[in-house]
């Protein structure tokens, strides 16, 4: 039986990564790296996938301007990905797994426990992490077999890499933490990126009401479009009043604020909220630190911090998105994971915020033969 050398082997396996460049916390960005080397082999509990697409979160930019803890320049980037079963670990019993199209958990450390990581310290999103050697910007990835997911039928390689991370983190915040149920009014802000979006479009599935902000108007019809009932712009000093005059007579308040800006949503918030109702946060991009007010207190209302999910939430949401047949919005493709340019335009599109929706990566090349 042939032996492919090791030369031979590594040129068919490469791993994108991040390149040295001195710089402070915020200041520095660092540069894509392209290397190949061996292909990996399944351990024995291990399924071997190789790699059809990935896509871009804002963690990933939070990484190359070094604003994330604990990260590696050497380790795969990128932590959504989508691809196929190619071999499986001599422990892993089951080979109808082999040629199945699966989706990668997103973290790893996190198992089932509702309010939180079973292990705090074991607890990482994957991709340029240093506590794990697991990214999907490569050919190829081994992973053990608890941490793939059957992929939806009805998602194409791109539509299931968009999927994972911002899916999983907009599942919880919904249906762990704000226990949205159909008929509620939900008010999602900064629509147009990820977890906004897939926020909306379970909302939306789960026969809830929902409201959205932007700084765009396009953005905002292209929410209408997807189901949002009514929307305002950001930008505006009182937005919070042209939501409130969009809210249907028989329920004039919202339910529910899914949040991934921080500053003043507080304040903006209690001026919709019924008593007792709740704020999700699941990231605070305009500033590290937020006001909670008295009004928010004598609201009764609630603040509740948010982070990605578990592994069984996450295919809980894979399950729920296959039942309705949700597919995931794309804002932009690129072919091949050498086209470094490219993919530096992905990035480009996500600090200036001109998406709508995931930026992803197909990782073969345009030309190139199926690995």
């Amino acid at each position: 039986m042939f032996k492919a050398s090791k030369e031979s082997r590594a040129a068919l396996h490469r791993v994108l990564h991040l390149g040295q460049a001195a710089g402070k916390p915020g200041e520095v960005y660092y540069p894509l790296q392209l290397r190949r080397t061996e292909k990996p082999v399944p351990g024995e509990h291990e399924v071997l996938i190789r790699l059809k697409a990935a896509a871009l979160n804002h963690r990933d930019l939070f990484v190359r301007h070094h604003q994330y803890p604990a990260i590696s320049l050497d380790h795969p980037m990128l932590s959504d990905g989508y691809g196929v079963i190619t071999e499986v670990g001599r422990g892993v019993s089951d080979n109808s797994l082999l040629g199945e199209n699966v989706l990668l958990t997103p973290m790893r450390g996190w198992i089932s426990d509702p309010t939180g990581p079973e292990n705090p310290e074991k607890w990482s999103i994957t991709g340029s992490t240093r506590l794990y050697d697991v990214g999907t910007a490569q050919d190829y990835v081994c992973v053990h077999k608890d941490e793939v997911v059957p992929a939806p039928k009805h998602l194409s390689a791109t539509e299931g890499a968009a999927l994972p991370l911002v899916g999983l983190t907009a599942w919880r915040a919904l249906v762990t933490k704000a226990a949205v149920q159909p008929g509620q009014n939900v008010l999602i802000t900064g629509i147009g990126g990820g977890v906004a979006l897939s926020a909306l479009q379970f909302s939306v599935a789960m026969g809830a009401n929902v409201f959205v902000t932007s700084g765009s108007q396009e953005k905002l019809d292209r929410a209408r479009d997807l189901g949002a009932q009514g929307g305002a712009i950001y930008k505006r000093e009182k937005w919070e009043a042209d939501i409130r005059d969009q809210l249907p007579s028989s329920r004039p308040f919202i339910d529910a604020v899914i949040d991934g800006a921080g500053g003043d949503i507080v304040i903006k918030a209690v001026k919709l909220l019924k008593p007792g109702g709740v704020i999700v946060q699941y990231g605070m991009t305009v500033s590290p630190k937020m006001n909670w007010t008295m009004p928010a207190v004598l609201l009764n209302a609630e603040l509740k911090g948010t982070t990605m999910g578990s592994r069984q939430e996450f295919r809980d949401m894979v399950a729920f998105v296959d039942r309705k047949g949700i597919r995931p919005v794309i804002s932009r493709i690129v072919q091949g994971l050498s086209n470094l340019t490219d993919i530096d335009g992905l990035f480009d599109d996500m600090k200036a915020g001109r998406q709508m929706g995931k930026l992803v990566i197909k990782i073969e090349e345009p030309s190139s033969p199926k690995i």
